[in-house]
C-alpha cells in the first residue's frame, strides 16, 4: 500500500518503471480523443465539480485511462470524498501511476498522471480515509470504467 511519504519520494527521486510506454504525436491524439478528453489528459485541464460522468457511478470493474487503456484503479477502493470528482485510495498498482510536483495556481500539489502515456488524471492529496490516507482525485473524462458486463 502506497503512502503519502512514498508518493513525495517518487516526485522527488523519479518514479516506478512503467510496464509499457504509449507515446504519440498532439495530432495522433486529438484524433482519439474528444476535445474534452484532449484538454484535460493532454493540456492538464480539469472539469467542472460534480459534472463528470463516473462521478456518481459505484459499479464494479477497473478505471482504465481513456488514453491508452491503461488500468489505473479499482471500484474497491472508490470512495465518495465530497469534491465533486471520483475519489480512489489507491493506485490498482504502484506503477500505473506517474508523479509531478505541481506549483501552478498559486499552491503545490502533487500531480497524478497515467505512468503508460503521460496523461493528466487529476491530483492526490493526503487527506483520504485510512489506512492509507491518500485522496486520489481523478477527472471522469481521464478514465473509462470496464465492467464485467462490457466484457462479456
Amino acid at each position: 500500500m502506497l503512502t503519502w511519504k512514498e508518493i513525495i519520494s517518487f516526485c522527488v527521486n523519479g518514479n516506478p518503471e512503467p510496464d509499457r510506454r504509449v507515446e504519440k504525436s498532439e495530432a495522433e491524439w486529438r484524433e482519439i480523443l474528444t476535445p474534452a478528453q484532449f484538454r484535460i489528459t493532454r493540456k492538464k485541464g480539469t472539469e467542472a465539480p460534480h459534472s463528470g460522468a463516473l462521478c456518481s457511478i459505484h459499479e464494479a470493474g477497473k478505471y482504465s485511462c481513456v488514453c491508452c487503456g491503461t488500468p489505473l484503479f479499482d471500484s474497491t477502493i472508490k470512495f465518495e470524498s465530497g469534491t465533486g470528482w471520483p475519489s480512489f485510495t489507491q493506485p490498482i498498482t504502484e506503477n500505473a501511476i506517474k508523479y509531478e510536483k505541481d506549483s501552478s495556481f498559486g499552491m503545490v500539489r502533487v500531480e497524478v498522471m497515467c505512468n503508460t502515456c503521460d496523461a493528466h488524471l487529476g491530483h492526490v492529496f493526503p487527506d483520504g480515509p485510512e489506512p492509507s490516507g491518500l485522496r486520489y482525485c481523478i477527472n471522469s473524462e481521464s478514465m473509462k470504467l470496464e465492467t464485467q458486463l462490457s466484457h462479456g
